[in-house]
């Protein structure tokens, strides 16, 4: 026997909306990530401003917050 789904406002997401979700969060996490290591790409010992990587570290926090993640 098959159960179908209930679907309206109130049912659980099918795997379709989940999937899609899930690549959504997966595209998001890559660009934090991106963000992260652009700010974090240069030498600490060289004479690179602090202020590099913590741009590269709001941007990927701000990223990620502004997915819900």
């Amino acid at each position: 026997m098959t159960r179908n789904q209930p679907e309206g406002p109130g049912a659980p997401p099918g795997p379709e909306d989940r999937l899609s979700r899930l690549e959504a969060q997966v595209a998001t996490l890559a660009e934090a990530v991106r963000a992260l290591a652009h700010g974090l790409e240069n030498v600490p010992s060289e004479d690179v401003p602090p202020e590099e990587a913590a741009r590269g570290a709001r941007l990927a926090h701000e990223l990620l917050l502004s997915q819900g993640l």
